[in-house]
């Protein structure tokens, strides 16, 4: 089965222009999940994923266009990079999951068509219920609109039974940003600005020049891997979170 993920930059509320981001059933046009952000990007991809994956299970193609957080394009408008993966294809493979690139604005149409439709209604409805926030919006499209949408235009599968899979495991630490670092003398790690330093671990007394893996999140916060083990959490600012602290202890 595939799924459809796309976003949809538009002045949803006025005097406010916001990504709407879609992830739909291409077979039955069911909305498995929408949400507004600033800006499309990894993150919401992520974040669309998740949901999708959380509520439905795993699948087996996702169609998106040529994004550069999809996809690496060594030539504008030329052929995609399959050998050299972003985050967002990373974590696909990672999944199973085989990620399409459309080459066309043709190619998007049930997204665009989608799109129209969304644009035409939403609007209107966001002002009628009185909302004029992005948190507001979100729980709109979460307890009321999308409901409501799949039950007027999504139709019924041809066949009994899902095509879905559940997914048994931690997508949190799948769908997130990954990135290698080396553990620094002081035993910190260098992300960005941040300086993670890693707690005392009954395991080893430091990490000074280790590999680790860095984990970003796409609600916030971060993680420090050595190989599959844990060894330090951390809130967005850096600072390590009571939960590393109290392992560690």
């Amino acid at each position: 089965m595939m799924l459809h993920q796309d976003g949809s930059p538009h002045e949803w509320d006025p005097g406010k222009e916001w990504d709407l981001i879609w992830t739909m059933d291409d077979a039955t046009s069911e909305a498995h999940s929408g949400f507004f952000v600033a800006e499309e990007g990894t993150m919401s991809s992520f974040r669309g994923l998740s949901e999708t994956i959380g509520r439905k299970g795993l699948f087996c193609l996702l169609y998106v266009d040529r994004a550069s957080h999809c996809w690496k394009t060594p030539e504008a408008g030329g052929k995609v990079d399959k050998d050299s993966p972003t985050q967002v294809g990373r974590a696909l493979k990672q999944l199973g999951i085989e990620m399409i690139p459309a080459y066309s604005p043709e190619a998007r149409g049930r997204s665009e068509r989608m799109f129209g439709t969304l644009q035409n209604r939403l609007p209107q409805e966001l002002r009628t219920a009185g909302i004029t926030t992005m948190e507001e919006a979100n729980r709109f499209l979460a307890d009321v609109f999308i409901p409501a949408h799949n039950a007027r235009f999504a139709k019924a599968p041809e066949t009994d039974g899902t095509a879905f899979v559940p997914y048994v495991g931690d997508l949190r630490e799948i769908l997130c940003v990954q990135e290698e670092r080396l553990v620094s003398r002081d035993n910190t790690v260098r992300y960005g600005k941040l300086s993670l330093q890693i707690p005392e671990n009954r395991h080893r007394h430091h990490y000074v020049k280790a590999r680790v893996r860095v984990n970003e999140y796409p609600e916030g916060g971060l993680a420090v891997f050595h190989g599959p083990r844990c060894i330090g959490r951390y809130r967005s600012d850096g600072s390590l979170a009571e939960e590393a602290q109290r392992s560690a202890a």
